[in-house]
């Protein structure tokens, strides 16, 4: 995978196509700095083999990423749809949230879940929730996972999360629509789902 770097100091918007990633490297920066999303949604995940790609959070337009609270290897930004994002000197939002640990949290409660079924649900609840919306007889999310990427994130294999995702097509749950990046979710999957995501 190849990224792209980011200097350290002050820079104008950056924009980043849908499946690109940039890595923010920690020991090139300095004091207290964060990214902001401008446009689109990104996954925040950890570059370390060790951790293999693990996500860390997903931000959207306005969601901070402090550079002065990352781990020794940094972390990438992955566009998920076209991505925009500038570069503060200083952190902005003195209001103590933070969106990528909020994420995380969130990640760590699904997981802990007691089986693969209901932790996908309550992934697509969450997703949803934060960075979909209810069009019609649909919730969309405005892009899509693989399989491998959905198994990372509730602590299944490929095999298991291509599995589950069939049994919610068969089952009209879920939609796929042929040519667009989004996907489209019933109603009931995401309001059944077994944590309410706040």
């Amino acid at each position: 995978m190849s990224f792209r770097f980011l200097p350290e100091e002050p820079f104008s918007p950056v924009r980043v196509p849908t499946g690109q990633s940039v890595l923010i490297d920690p020991t090139s920066r300095s004091g207290k700095s964060c990214l902001e999303v401008i446009e689109g949604i990104a996954r925040v995940y950890c570059p370390c083999e060790e951790t293999e790609g693990m996500t860390l959070a997903f931000l959207q337009s306005g969601d901070q990423l402090r550079t002065d609270r990352l781990c020794s290897e940094g972390v990438c930004v992955e566009a998920l749809t076209p991505l925009c994002f500038k570069n503060h000197s200083e952190v902005c939002d003195a209001s103590g949230f933070d969106a990528v640990n909020e994420w995380t949290l969130q990640l760590l409660r699904i997981r802990h879940l007691g089986n693969a079924e209901h932790r996908l649900q309550a992934l697509f609840a969450l997703l949803v929730t934060r960075l979909g919306r209810r069009c019609g007889d649909w919730c969309d999310l405005p892009f899509r996972l693989t399989h491998e990427r959905i198994g990372e994130l509730i602590g299944s294999t490929r095999v298991t999360s291509t599995r589950l995702m069939s049994r919610l097509r068969s089952a009209q749950l879920i939609n796929v629509p042929n040519g667009e990046q989004k996907l489209r979710l019933a109603p009931i999957l995401v309001e059944s789902a077994p944590l309410i995501a706040a």
